[in-house]
Parts: structure tokens; sequence; C-alpha cells
């Protein structure tokens, strides 16, 4: 299939011992589907003199570039360091949403950001308050709206026309299994073949 579309690919993979291989791997299952995949932005810039926080920034504009030259993203979600997305996708999610293209994501786990708050974060350490609000231990409102994660993640996604896949793997594949991006780029392929 001849590619017709760019997509940029978001999520933490980057910081895999085998990083390199997921995307590579990504970018073919890309192809396979008929997109031009997006690169590591590392792999086009070159440290050689620059600061550790110079070559960062270089990082940062050269994915804000590849994110304007894209047709859509696709971004894993799935909960990185802790009980919520990767915070560099989720700015890569909000900047796609705001150049008004689609953005899928996917994540595998599918239990609710409210559980795993409540449950993961808190451990079950959660009481109402006067008003009848549920509050954590630190007397922050613990929210339920049987999302995904941060309400801006599932919102913003439905918005754009976009569609946020759930799923559930083993707990030693969650950040490499590829089950949810692949129908992520299915997703992405109908959408795209009836504009």
């Amino acid at each position: 299939m001849s590619p017709t579309h760019k997509v940029y690919i978001a999520g933490p993979e980057v910081f895999l011992p085998n990083g390199f291989d997921q995307m590579r791997i990504k970018g073919e299952m890309a192809l396979a589907e008929g997109f031009f995949p997006s690169t590591m932005a590392e792999n086009d810039l070159d440290p050689t003199g620059a600061t550790p926080f110079e070559f960062g920034c270089q990082i940062s504009a050269a994915n804000e570039r590849m994110m304007r030259e894209a047709d859509f993203c696709i971004a894993n979600l799935t909960p990185f360091r802790g009980i919520s997305a990767d915070v560099g996708t989720g700015y890569e999610v909000g900047f796609m949403i705001a150049l008004g293209k689609p953005v899928f994501g996917y994540t595998n786990i599918s239990k609710l950001y409210y559980d795993r708050l409540l449950e993961d974060y808190y451990g079950g350490k959660a009481e109402k308050d006067a008003d009848g609000v549920l509050r954590g231990a630190d007397g922050l409102m613990i929210e339920d709206h049987g999302m995904v994660d941060n309400l801006m993640y599932d919102g913003g996604i439905a918005a754009i026309g976009g569609r946020l896949v759930r799923r559930d793997v083993a707990p030693g594949r969650m950040l490499t299994d590829l089950g949810g991006y692949q129908e992520c780029l299915k997703l992405a392929r109908e959408l795209f073949d009836k504009r």
C-alpha cells in the first residue's frame, strides 16, 4: 500500500532499553497500513557542543516540527512512571489537537483513572467531605468521569474525531504490546479512507 498520510507517533517508547527497535517496528506497521511514520528526533540531531538543556530544546523543536508536518497522531497513553500517561506524550496530544489534527490514543491498562487514583495512588484512603466530594488523604478531590486518564485526554480526542482504545495486557508487556497501536492504525485508515 502506498503511503497517503503522515503519522506522528507519540509515547514513552524512547525511554525503553529497546526503544529504537520499538519505534522501528511501529514505523513498519504504519507503512504497512499506508502511512508515513515520524522518526525519533534524536536520530537526526547532533548533540556535539550542546549542553544537555540545549540538546533537549533541539529535540523539542524537532518534535514540534514533525507534529506540524504530520496529518494525525497515534499516542501511547499507557501509564508511565506513575498512574498517568507520559507527560511529554500529553503535551504532544494537546499540541496536535490544538493544530486541529486527529489523535488516536491507546492504553494497555483499561483500569479507569479514578480507580488508579483511588486504589493505586491513595491506597484506598479517601473520604467524602461535608459537600460529598471524595478526597484523598492529602485533601485533593478524586474526580470520577469514567475516563482512562485526565478528562482532557478523553475529551480532546473525542472532540477532534479520534478514538481512545483501552486494552489489558500482561504486566510485563504494558509498554511494548502493540495491539492497541495496530487498532489505532486501522481506525485512522478508516477515517482517511472516508475523506
